[in-house]
C-alpha cells in the first residue's frame, strides 16, 4: 500500500488543474491533501476525483478556514477519530487490508504567528488531538499530514517553537507511534517547507503504530512540487510505502480525462 501526503496551498483552479496531472500520475493509493477550503481550486479537485470513481472525504472547512481531504483509490469507513474542535483539521477514514483494518488519521495542525489568539489556538488543536487519538501500541495506524511542528532534535534548532509544539510530536512517540522518516533516516537532513531566508523545517510527517513498524519500506520526501519551475506548492510532498495489501481496489478512470470529457459536455 501506498500513501501520499500533499499541501495542496488552497489552489487557484489553474493550478489545481496541475496539481491534478500531477496527483493523477503518482501510484499511491490514498492521497492527504491538505490546506484545503472551499474554493474553486479544491472543489475541482474534489469533484474530478469523484467523477473518476475515487472515494472523497472532504469537510469544507468554514470561510477563512482550512482543512484536509482524503482521496482514496480504495474502499474506505469511517471517521476513526471525531475531532469536535477544527474537525476539518483531523479527517480520519480506514480501509481493509488483508491483514486486517487500517486507520489513517490526516491532520492539518494551524500554523500560528506571535498573537495570542493563534498561539492559543494551534495549542488547543494539539492538546485535544495528543488527547484524541487512538493508541499507537495497538492495530494498524497512520497518522500523516502536515503538522506544523518540528521533532525535538531537528536541525537547525529554532527559538521561536514552544515546548507545546514539540510535546505533540513526543506524545505520539509515547502512544506508541513510530516516525516512519526517521526509522529509515535516523540521521538525513529533510525538510518540506523552507523560508525566504533558505531556513529549512520538516513540517510535514508520517507516523506509523508500532505493528507497522517492520512494514515501512519507504518513506520518502518528494521535493518536485515545490522546486520545478511550475512550482505546485510550497511544500514538499510526502510518500509513504507499507508491507500491506489493501483487500479491495476501486475501479477508477484518469480524473485528468474525466476532466476534459465533463468540460466537453457543458
Amino acid at each position: 500500500m501506498q500513501l501520499l501526503t500533499f499541501n495542496l496551498n488552497n489552489p487557484s483552479r489553474e493550478r489545481a488543474e496541475r496539481q491534478l496531472s500531477w496527483l493523477a500520475s503518482r501510484p499511491e493509493d490514498v492521497l492527504v491533501l491538505t490546506e484545503t477550503a472551499p474554493s474553486e481550486g479544491c472543489e475541482f479537485l474534489a469533484s474530478r476525483f469523484e467523477t473518476a470513481g475515487y472515494r472523497v472525504v472532504f469537510p469544507r472547512p468554514e470561510r477563512g478556514e482550512r482543512g484536509v481531504m482524503i482521496v482514496s483509490r480504495l474502499p474506505v469507513d469511517g471517521p476513526v477519530v471525531h475531532f469536535p474542535y477544527l474537525p476539518h483539521r483531523g479527517v480520519s477514514v480506514n480501509v481493509m487490508t488483508t491483514m486486517g483494518p487500517f486507520d489513517i488519521i490526516g491532520l492539518y495542525v494551524p500554523s500560528r504567528d506571535a498573537t495570542e489568539a493563534k498561539v492559543e489556538r494551534k495549542r488547543r488543536f494539539l492538546e485535544e488531538a495528543a488527547r484524541l487519538m487512538p493508541s499507537g501500541a495497538t492495530g494498524a495506524r497512520l497518522v500523516i499530514g502536515d503538522f506544523n511542528i518540528l521533532e525535538p532534535e531537528h536541525e537547525p534548532r529554532y527559538p521561536f517553537f514552544k515546548p507545546f509544539e514539540y510535546a505533540f510530536y513526543e506524545s505520539l512517540m509515547s502512544a506508541g507511534y513510530l516516525d516512519a522518516f526517521r526509522h529509515l533516516a535516523p540521521t538525513a537532513a529533510e525538510y518540506s517547507w523552507v523560508g525566504r531566508t533558505g531556513d529549512g523545517y520538516r513540517y510535514d510527517h508520517a507516523h506509523v503504530s508500532a505493528a507497522l513498524a517492520d512494514r515501512v519500506q519507504e518513506c520518502l520526501y518528494l521535493h518536485e512540487p515545490r522546486t520545478q519551475s511550475d512550482r505546485l506548492t510550497d511544500h514538499s510532498a510526502l510518500a509513504v510505502r507499507l508491507d500491506l495489501t489493501p483487500a479491495e481496489r476501486l475501479q477508477v478512470s484518469d480524473p485528468t480525462t474525466e476532466a476534459v470529457l465533463s468540460e466537453s459536455l457543458f
